[in-house]
């Protein structure tokens, strides 16, 4: 298993809690059914996994480890779903029987694993004939933004950095469909998406977060231990990031690969 980079502090968890069917798999949403079993791997906070809820038959989540997985749990009981179960998994070595399910998602996750090649092949082997698996994750060397703030370029140096001494791919987006061809799919449309961020209110958001994230997150704590950056370096980023938010200009889109493969 690789390390997860952002770990689960406020300020990451501020970023995964507004994600939904509509922002973040529309690509797959043509393909639920009201009949539909659902594998979501990665469910993190449990938005997107309680979103699924309410358009299919049932839904398992998975997660690494029982505290994060009770993010998912929690927001379950408190908005009264009933038809999920959880389960703590490694996505390289499921536990769950061939076909078991029709569908298989992973949001953001092959970027943050050892091996995504295998994990393809657990998510497919879990999958039954005519289901489908699906994969969308950002591509970080792919961001674009504006102004041009010199901060902001070593702020996305350091996170591939650091994601990449964990095991990770951050540039995950535009190799999802080589994967794919590797675990043995042979039936794939690969597409793109991107999430935009350019009015007051969003720039407000995205910036906020990551200037928080930067100085609090357990990013931050691997970047100042790995010797990688210094806590002054990484508050010019900060306040890099509320310049940028503040700016009536600022503009900032993060691309997405996608991948829908048929068993």
């Amino acid at each position: 298993m690789a390390s997860y980079t952002h770990g689960h502090h406020e300020s990451v968890l501020r970023s995964h809690n507004v994600r939904d069917i509509a922002n973040s798999a529309a690509y797959l949403r043509p393909h639920l059914t009201d009949t539909t079993r659902l594998l979501d791997i990665g469910a993190g906070p449990g938005t997107i996994t309680l979103d699924f809820a309410g358009v299919v038959a049932h839904v398992t989540a998975t997660e690494i480890d029982d505290d994060v997985l009770s993010l998912s749990r929690d927001l379950a009981a408190a908005r009264g779903v009933t038809n999920l179960d959880f389960s703590v998994e490694d996505v390289h070595a499921l536990t769950f029987s061939d076909e078991s399910f029709d569908v298989v998602h992973a949001h953001q996750v092959l970027q943050h694993v050892a091996d995504p090649v295998q994990a393809l092949r657990e998510m497919r082997r879990v999958t039954a004939p005519g289901g489908i698996v699906a994969a969308r994750d950002a591509d970080y060397a792919g961001f674009l933004w504006f102004p041009v703030l010199p901060e902001l370029d070593r702020w996305l140096d350091l996170y591939r950095r650091a994601a990449r001494a964990n095991g990770g791919e951050p540039d995950a987006g535009r190799r999802l469909l080589s994967w794919a061809r590797a675990a043995g799919f042979e039936d794939v449309t690969a597409t793109a998406s991107t999430w935009c961020y350019a009015t007051p209110a969003e720039r407000a958001w995205w910036g906020g977060m990551w200037a928080d994230r930067i100085l609090e997150s357990a990013l931050t704590r691997q970047l100042v231990d790995s010797g990688m950056a210094t806590p002054a370096d990484l508050q010019d980023i900060s306040d890099a990031w509320k310049r940028w938010a503040d700016d009536g200009d600022g503009w900032f889109v993060v691309p997405h690969g996608e991948i829908l493969c048929r068993v």
